[in-house]
């Protein structure tokens, strides 16, 4: 297979995982499908799983799957369409002071330890306490995708890191971590907003967020981005 595009059709088999409890609900259980791990994945491949909701966490693509429950909705924004509320645009006021860089997709300590403390004090108990660099890589890093680290600084100080995946047609915000004693500041939904301005200036159709579940506060800041289009009965709806 070519690395980006294959030269063929070819079969790619996926694999449900055994039932888990779920991170998101209280008192139900999780169920995941991932395309095949031993397959030899693309960024092509990617983009066409993408269209149909799937995710990437290190070297995997997987997609929510569960058999009792369908709250986990994959959400993107159409990047063309999309103008910041008053909001958003005060968030981005804000943080005008704050150097923003594309950076290629390596470990890096800096960028390791604000992972670290950011998981300790944002979401101790969500079972990625505690964090080894090993950790780290395979949960971020790839070795077949276009990614990118957005970095943003504050003068000396590192403020957040936006994983950004590039695919053709689209950008994929794979996971942003933050300094928390800058909370004021919206980060996360800040480096959200750099995102669709780097989708928009390389006219990219879409960013796609990940899943986004009606009612979780962990959630409810997916929602505030519009237009947002949804993933529900095998097509892409606006929500």
């Amino acid at each position: 297979m070519n690395r980006d595009r294959p030269e063929r059709e070819q079969e790619l088999r996926f694999f449900a995982t055994v039932p888990r409890p779920c991170s998101y609900l209280d008192a139900r259980d999780a169920v995941s499908v991932f395309a095949d791990p031993d397959a030899s994945l693309s960024p092509w491949i990617y983009q066409q799983l993408a269209q149909f909701g799937f995710r990437r966490s290190g070297n995997d693509l997987y997609v929510p799957a569960c058999p009792t429950c369908s709250e986990c909705t994959p959400v993107r924004i159409p990047a063309a369409e999309f103008h910041r509320s008053r909001n958003q645009q005060r968030i981005w006021n804000r943080n005008r002071d704050l150097e923003c860089r594309l950076l290629g997709p390596e470990y890096r300590r800096e960028h390791f330890e604000l992972y670290r403390d950011y998981l300790a004090r944002r979401h101790r108990g969500g079972g990625m306490d505690n964090p080894t660099p090993q950790e780290y890589r395979r949960f971020l890093l790839s070795d077949w995708c276009h990614t990118r680290f957005l970095e943003l600084r504050l003068q000396d100080r590192l403020a957040a890191v936006a994983v950004t995946d590039y695919l053709d047609d689209a950008l994929s915000a794979v996971y942003t971590f933050f300094d928390p004693d800058l909370a004021r500041r919206s980060l996360g939904t800040y480096a959200i907003l750099r995102q669709l301005q780097l989708a928009q200036q390389s006219r990219r159709r879409w960013l796609y967020l990940g899943f986004w579940i009606p009612g979780s506060p962990k959630m409810e800041y997916k929602n505030r981005f519009r237009p947002l289009e949804g993933f529900r009965d095998g097509r892409w709806v606006r929500l």
